[in-house]
């Protein structure tokens, strides 16, 4: 009897962020495959979990790592798929765990939760109908046709940053943007210090400059066509 492959989404930050349907799934696992088995280890640790037989999977997991997974599911058990923080598939190795269930016709389900992506959006206060998600901004190759391409995409456009490279990027992005464009930067979104800057990207700047520069950043570049901010016309 085959078994199944659970995708399931945990915490970026805030451990009272996982569901109630991820703590099932995560207890009645045979095994977790995990981006990286120290950190899904200490997780299932915080969450009160009993100890699972851990399985890695990374972006250079051998073909033999992901063949022996799918054979577990297809003997009858379930295995659940977590990555460091957040829902998988989301700039994590995952998908190559996934395509394999699909080609093996393994059965698959999906354990919705949190996002960074996702919180993101709900704060930014922009129409977000339509949007372009970069990831994590090139260190060097493409890294200015990226930047170029933000400027004059007129949807908005979605990327992460690390907390070394966020001034850079902010100031390298400032010189392709329009002056007026609003964007939308938050900081480690979900936790105890999470800090949200809007307006247009010297404003941001200027913000940053008076705040900290720690943790994880979502940047949301606002579609072209300004929107209308009852804030900003009370300060002009």
């Amino acid at each position: 009897m085959s078994g199944i492959l659970s995708v399931v989404a945990t915490p970026i930050g805030n451990l009272e962020d996982i569901t109630l349907r991820a703590l099932r799934v995560l207890r009645e696992a045979d095994a977790v495959a995990c981006e990286d088995t120290r950190v899904g280890g200490h997780l299932l640790s915080l969450l009160n979990l009993p100890p699972k037989p851990l399985i890695s999977i990374h972006q250079h997991s051998e073909d033999h790592s992901i063949s022996s997974t799918i054979e577990r599911i297809q003997n009858g058990e379930r295995i659940a798929y977590i990555s460091d923080a957040g829902t998988p598939n989301v700039n994590d190795p995952g998908g190559k765990l996934v395509e394999a269930a699909y080609a093996a016709d393994c059965e698959i389900e999906t354990i919705p939760g949190a996002s960074a992506v996702t919180a993101a959006i709900a704060v930014c206060g922009f129409p977000m109908e339509h949007f372009r998600y970069l990831g994590f901004i090139p260190l060097k190759k493409h890294r200015a046709s990226t930047l170029a391409t933000i400027g004059t995409e007129s949807d908005a456009s979605i990327f992460f940053e690390s907390t070394h490279r966020i001034e850079k990027t902010m100031n390298e992005l400032a010189k392709t943007l329009q002056q007026d464009r609003i964007i939308y930067l938050g900081r480690e979104l979900t936790k105890k210090f999470e800090t949200h800057y809007r307006g247009t990207i010297r404003e941001v700047l200027e913000k940053l400059a008076q705040g900290s520069l720690k943790g994880e950043f979502v940047c949301i570049v606002g579609p072209m066509t300004r929107i209308k901010d009852p804030s900003r016309r009370r300060e002009a």
